[in-house]
């Protein structure tokens, strides 16, 4: 399978142009995903492409049925996403940023993640909830959260966070086909970063971790934007003789232990970076598996590098010290060691 350079954006609009050719039960909705209030006007078609412009294109090929503007009211689309899901649909849900989620949470955590369950495994919810994610962008505290461990706490629930423009691709086609709702969680940061991608379609299982890089000394996990960021820390750590072994966690629930346990069990040391806020996060789970499955291994105590916990800020200069970075990685790094 041949690959050429695609941006995270450009991934994930050719892995939902696939599958809508692929299958017609598959449909996308969204506010401002197609045209927004001038959709009758043949100019304004396409006009907008989602927030974040990932959808641009689809309604040209697909039409106005199968790439539906939605009004602004996310209890109400994203509910109409489970009752299709439901009736045999596939439907793709634009929730335009995470923070939104308040408004949709009986949709999702009494209807979408416990149907299934309710019904005997005789119903099937095959929904996607996309979703942006991250800070850096200067959008102030409702459009800049990274809260996905909210999701992963819910059962019935899968949760994936690509880091990279192959794993959104991969990842989304196999969300789109599996049959229990995923949250599809997109870091607006990553959105025009490139990488490798294979043509046509191909799948990455939505329980794997990834394995960027290699190292004997010291276990990095990671989540979306951070794993670029520890990657980065990786390569400056190595300059100094450090060899971090970086495991890129990109699905949240269910997740791959075993990823963790070996790279630990090799490194005998282990830091964490995640954007969510530090209480009840994936951060704290990954800690605490260490904690309980590692720890006749660990060689000094678990680092765990997320932002305060606090709303994210506004104001540039704060917002820049919210966010982990390179710095605080290798910081931290080093306190293992």
């Amino acid at each position: 399978m041949s690959e050429r350079e695609l941006t995270y954006r450009a991934a994930i609009n050719e892995a939902l142009q696939l599958e809508m050719r692929r299958d017609e039960s598959v449909f996308i909705m969204g506010e401002d995903i197609a045209g927004a209030p001038g959709r009758d006007d043949p100019e304004m078609v396409d006009a907008w492409g989602g927030v974040m412009k990932v959808t641009e294109g689809l309604v040209r090929e697909f039409g106005p049925n199968r790439v539906r503007d939605t009004p602004i009211t996310e209890s109400a689309f994203v509910g109409a996403g489970v009752g299709a899901a439901a009736t045999g649909m596939r439907p793709v849900v634009e929730l335009m940023f995470i923070g939104f989620m308040g408004v949709t949470l009986d949709q999702i955590f009494n209807q979408a993640a416990k149907m299934r369950y309710m019904f005997g495994g005789k119903a099937k919810i095959p929904l996607v909830i996309r979703t942006t994610i991250g800070a850096g962008f200067r959008a102030a505290a409702q459009h800049s959260d990274a809260t996905y461990s909210t999701f992963v706490h819910f059962p019935g629930l899968k949760v994936v966070a690509p880091s990279t423009p192959h794993d959104a691709k991969g990842l989304l086609i196999a969300a789109i086909r599996d049959d229990d709702p995923v949250i599809f969680c997109e870091n607006k940061v990553l959105y025009d970063t490139s990488g490798p991608v294979p043509e046509g379609d191909y799948t990455i299982p939505l329980n794997s971790a990834g394995h960027p890089r290699e190292g004997s000394d010291v276990t990095i996990v990671a989540i979306s934007r951070m794993v670029n960021l520890s990657l980065d820390a990786a390569e400056r750590l190595s300059a100094e003789g450090i060899e971090a072994d970086v495991i890129d966690l990109r699905c949240l629930s269910p997740w791959d232990e075993n990823a963790i346990l070996e790279s630990i069990e090799k490194t005998g040391r282990l830091v964490v970076v995640d954007e969510d806020t530090p209480r009840c996060s994936v951060a704290s789970d990954v800690a605490a598996l260490a904690a309980t499955r590692a720890i006749g291994f660990l060689d000094a105590a678990v680092q765990i590098i997320t932002p305060p916990h606090t709303p994210v800020p506004f104001s540039p200069p704060l917002e820049d010290y919210y966010v982990p970075d390179v710095d605080s990685i290798i910081a931290a790094v080093k306190a293992t060691l």
